[in-house]
């Protein structure tokens, strides 16, 4: 069984049931729908049909909805050709109709006043980066730009400005749509785009709540890091969000391609720490979109992230559009298991943790005791999904199989590094609740009779602070 969870975006290559259903057997934990593409009623389709292989399967898939968010673009309608070292005034939609006339080539940014945000010095990459301009003089509502590639500058292609302190909410009102239809549809993760602080999570919340009633579970957010500012207020941003992604591709552009991989490896270090799932995205194994085997640096990349244990790893093109969407996820599930296999698979003594509480004292205990008896897996009920990611964190070689009566829950922990958890809706007895799991564990071969067991109660809503630590069980 694989620890390192597998997210894979949904796309015309994936939008059949019978593929999904084979998506999930072949490893699939969570499906992504990319909101920047499709319609609502395209959407609510895949919705449909991803519960549905859930349930005849009976397993837990999460679905994630990404945001599009507030993305800066071209403006314009034409193709502008530049030169190395041409200069070009670059202005956006608020100031376009005051410039001064100029044999100078103009182009327009598609947010109101978003020049206003660029001084001396400052970068603007179009195209992820194809074409870079250095500011070199400023105006008003304009600046003068020094082209330091050639090429073609292309309407609506997106623009990355790292330099520049972007005041842009974080929901546009394209995003406020989308996300009233995914609460709607009570999908399990809500991907948010360019974070920059704790407070664009915030209004994102609130906003959650404003469309639901006060007593509705909120999906879970998964910040995406590709932003400069959003490096430099990681903190706050870890003790803000639910789950982080390390979202390589705007990253890469914003930062020097020669730190990426370093930096990911910081932000998963400090996201364990901060005992927050992380995900690790793009690119990972692109070359499958067209090929049915992976390059050798793709496989060096994905066992990257898992001896780094990251929660999850998650494919974007070469399973919304590519050749071969079973392949890659079988290719991905091999890699995963035979890194999980090494023993370069083992930072247990490096992971920390900022929690430093009682509750994470027990779960640690939980987790000795299991490695001291050689126990086959830790057994742990978890309603809120807490007990869970708090288990999760230790990174046990030994299975966690989690017992929950909360649906939402089951979805959820498709995001959590080594959690198989089964579902008993209704079941409020402890006691009934374990009985069950035992013996579903059994009939689906994750427990076999003489299998030591620890077994821990996690906190249970409505009751008084019920947490116990039960010790070793031997399975009969």
């Amino acid at each position: 069984m694989k620890h390192t969870k597998i997210v894979a975006t949904v796309g015309p290559a994936t939008e059949a049931k019978e593929m999904l259903h084979a998506l999930v057997e072949a490893g699939v934990n969570v499906f992504r729908l990319n909101f920047s593409h499709n319609e609502h009623a395209w959407h609510r389709e895949v919705i449909n049909r991803i519960r549905e292989v859930s349930a005849e399967l009976d397993r837990p898939v999460g679905i994630l909805a990404d945001l599009q968010g507030p993305r800066i673009r071209m403006g314009g309608t034409e193709e502008v050709a530049v030169a190395l070292g041409q200069t070009v005034r670059v202005s956006d939609i608020a100031h376009a109709e005051f410039l001064p006339a100029s044999h100078m080539a103009t182009v327009l940014l598609d947010v109101s006043g978003i020049t206003d945000a660029l001084e001396l010095g400052h970068a603007i990459l179009i195209e992820d980066g194809t074409i870079r301009l250095r500011v070199s003089e400023k105006g008003e509502g304009w600046v003068i730009g020094i082209t330091e590639d050639a090429g073609l500058i292309k309407p609506r292609k997106g623009v990355n400005l790292p330099d520049s302190k972007i005041d842009l909410p974080i929901l546009s009102p394209k995003d406020k749509k989308d996300l009233k239809f995914v609460l709607e549809e009570g999908v399990d993760f809500v991907g948010l785009s360019f974070v920059g602080s704790a407070a664009d999570i915030e209004n994102a919340r609130e906003t959650m709540k404003h469309f639901l009633p006060a007593s509705a579970a909120l999906p879970d957010i998964v910040s995406k890091i590709e932003r400069k500012e959003a490096l430099k207020n990681l903190d706050e941003i870890l003790s803000a969000t639910d789950v982080i992604m390390v979202a390589r591709g705007d990253l890469g552009i914003e930062m020097p391609e020669s730190e990426v991989v370093i930096l990911q490896k910081e932000i998963i270090r400090r996201s364990l720490s901060a005992l927050r799932p992380v995900i690790v995205a793009t690119q990972m194994m692109k070359s499958m979109t067209d090929s049915p085997t992976p390059t050798r640096a793709e496989v060096s990349d994905v066992t990257n992230a898992v001896v780094d244990h990251a929660d999850a790893v998650m494919l974007s093109e070469e399973t919304a559009m590519g050749k071969f969407p079973i392949e890659v996820i079988s290719t991905m599930r091999e890699i995963i298991e035979k890194t999980e296999e090494s023993p370069f698979d083992d930072i247990y003594h490096s992971l920390d943790l900022n929690t430093k509480t009682e509750y994470a004292t027990l779960i640690r205990s939980a987790y000795e005791l299991a490695k001291s008896f050689e126990a086959r897996s830790i057994l742990l009920l978890s309603m809120s999904g807490f007990t869970a990611r708090l288990a999760s964190h230790f990174r046990p070689e030994m299975g966690m199989l989690v017992a929950t009566n909360n649906r939402r829950m089951w979805n959820k922990c498709g995001l959590l590094w080594g959690v198989t958890p089964y579902l008993f809706e209704g079941e409020k007895n402890l006691d009934c609740l374990m009985d069950k799991m035992i013996a579903a564990a059994k009939e689906r071969g994750d427990l076999a009779s003489g299998d030591k067991t620890v077994v821990f109660l996690g906190r249970i809503p409505g009751e008084h602070a019920v947490q116990r630590l039960v010790g070793i069980r031997e399975i009969r």
